[in-house]
């Protein structure tokens, strides 16, 4: 019988466990159940003699040392190393979550007017813009206070521009301004008109909130202005859309005690968070008729009593949104006219 070689990657030592072979060759495992493995592979890959062809007279022989210790050390290794765990489904990757889209850097071609500007160093400005589809937004225009800057003579109030910016912040920088036309400047009454708008704009609208709405009935009530219309009635009409555009108008038509329709013969004053309701003795803030709250609610403004109710009442309400704040432009108008 030839000689029958030692298994590879075990020593044949009669009588001990076989150590796996450290040869280069053949890596050695990190764990018992990578042995195991190993092992169950080197028994199974090696035929018994008496299976081979030509070897059936071989085969009640019996068997050689190196088999027995072959034999030993694999059942060994099967009895004591648990078989290895079924391999677990690979984790599913978890969806990505996309971020939120946000306005872009680079703004161009925007709709806009200048509400009010202010130096900012030495030969820039600060300008606060009322943008179609931004809102209220404040940009750097750098170098606009130069002699020979192209943005000094465009940054006008009362003016429709469009205009473009960059930036990821607050204070953003003015790339351009070009001025589009087709409004008529304002003049004397309308002009201090115009800065009583631009002044509530920027102390009742919050930054980077849009107003489309809002913007388009600015763009009217300065074209109204314009052309001379009646500037009470105007203000009255633009200060009613701004208070119902930034979310704080009560509803003029129903009774913030019954929930019933208000009553054109019935006097009331209005809490500016719950509406109207029906006026006390004790009542410190203005009373308005009926008939005024249902006026303003249509728009409808030839009634002398309208105009004046109306008036006060707009005022009381705008102060309490500016929490008592000042308007610098009504206290001059208020000197000119009976705002």
């Amino acid at each position: 019988m030839a000689k029958r070689q030692p298994t590879a990657g075990l020593v044949s030592t009669p009588g001990s466990i076989p150590e796996a072979d450290t040869s280069p060759s053949l890596p050695v495992p990190d764990t018992d159940a990578a042995l195991a493995e190993n092992a169950v592979d080197i028994a199974t890959s090696e035929q018994d003699p008496a299976t081979v062809p030509g070897n059936e007279t071989t085969a009640s022989a019996s068997p050689s040392p190196a088999m027995e210790v072959r034999d030993n050390a694999v059942a060994y290794l099967l009895k004591s190393v648990p078989a290895p765990a079924p391999a677990a489904a690979p984790p599913q990757q978890a969806r990505k979550r996309t971020a939120p889209r946000t306005v872009g850097t680079r703004v161009s071609g925007q709709p806009a007017f200048v509400l009010h500007s202010y130096p900012y160093k030495e030969t820039s400005l600060i300008v606060e813009l009322l943008t179609r589809d931004f809102g209220r937004v404040a940009l750097i225009a750098k170098g606009a206070k130069r002699p020979h800057s192209q943005l000094r003579g465009v940054l006008q109030t009362f003016q429709p521009l469009s205009t473009g910016w960059t930036g990821k912040n607050e204070l953003r920088t003015l790339t351009d301004a070009d001025w589009v036309g087709g409004l008529l400047p304002l003049e004397k009454t309308a002009l201090l008109c115009g800065f009583y708008l631009n002044e509530l704009l920027v102390k009742l609208l919050a930054r980077d909130d849009a107003h489309p709405a809002l913007f388009d009935h600015y763009v009217s009530t300065l074209n109204q202005l314009a052309h001379n219309e009646p500037p009470p009635i105007v203000l009255r009409k633009f200060e009613t859309a701004l208070l119902k555009e930034t979310g704080v108008a009560a509803d003029l038509t129903r009774c913030a005690d019954t929930r019933g329709k208000v009553k054109a013969a019935v006097q009331y004053v209005v809490d500016p968070e719950r509406g109207p309701r029906p006026a006390r003795d004790d009542d410190t803030a203005p009373r308005v008729a009926g008939k005024t709250l249902l006026d303003m609610q249509r728009e409808e403004y030839t009634d002398p009593a309208t105009q004046a109710q109306s008036k006060q009442l707009m005022r009381f309400l705008l102060a309490h949104q500016l929490n008592g704040a000042p308007l610098n432009t009504r206290q001059i108008l208020i000197d000119l006219m009976q705002l």
